[in-house]
């Protein structure tokens, strides 16, 4: 299986200012979170847009 290419890297909208915060990317069918402190370097975690969908 192929890793999702994700693109546009953004930092996420529910993140606080300063140093405790997440970027967020979509590929399709998923969204990658990753640590922009970690640089290109970060594990991403993939969730399906369905999980991370609000309730």
């Amino acid at each position: 299986m192929t890793p999702p290419e994700f693109t546009g890297w953004r930092k996420a909208s529910y993140s606080a200012n300063g140093n405790n915060c997440v970027e967020v990317a979509a590929a399709p069918g998923v969204v990658g979170v990753r640590d922009p402190k970690l640089g290109e370097d970060s594990p991403i975690v993939a969730i399906s847009r369905a999980e991370g969908a609000p309730s």
